[in-house]
């Protein structure tokens, strides 16, 4: 309830002339698909809130989204796993080449947070929390600090 809060206070005060653009419970899909969104939101300057689950593909956000342009709430978490592909019989098999691609999308800070947890893989790891805001500024706080001025 904190985050919706501070999402809403976030909009409040950043007036008519800033368009946000909410994550919240994106689970991804094809790499195309989002690279394509967001090529779209970093064009427009839009402001992206991650509120909820951000998942997969959606994680290209972190590459394509200039960083001060991207803030988190107390119920973002990022899920990062190797890009895949359905084999002849239906069965998702990991594909090298698009896990290479979408890693290499990603910030240095990203990265290292990634490799201390063994890579890209077929499991999922998540990043919330404290580890996530020591990477991304908080729109409770950013809302704090533009509501004071």
């Amino acid at each position: 309830m904190l985050g919706l809060l501070a999402a809403v206070v976030l909009l409040a005060s950043m007036g008519t002339g800033h368009a946000v653009v909410r994550i919240g419970e994106d689970r991804g899909g094809r790499i195309g698909t989002y690279v394509d969104k967001y090529q779209e939101v970093r064009t427009s300057g839009e402001m992206v809130i991650i509120d909820g689950l951000c998942a997969s593909a959606c994680t290209i956000v972190l590459g394509a989204i200039p960083h001060d342009k991207i803030c988190v709430t107390s119920h973002a978490a990022l899920g990062f796993h190797a890009a895949w592909d359905m084999d002849d019989d239906g069965h998702a098999i990991t594909n090298p080449e698009a896990t290479h691609m979408l890693y290499a999308m990603y910030p240095s800070p990203v990265k290292k947070w990634i490799n201390q947890r063994g890579g890209l893989t077929s499991r999922m790891i998540y990043l919330r929390g404290k580890e996530l805001t020591s990477m991304y500024h908080s729109c409770f706080l950013d809302a704090r600090a533009q509501a004071a001025h």
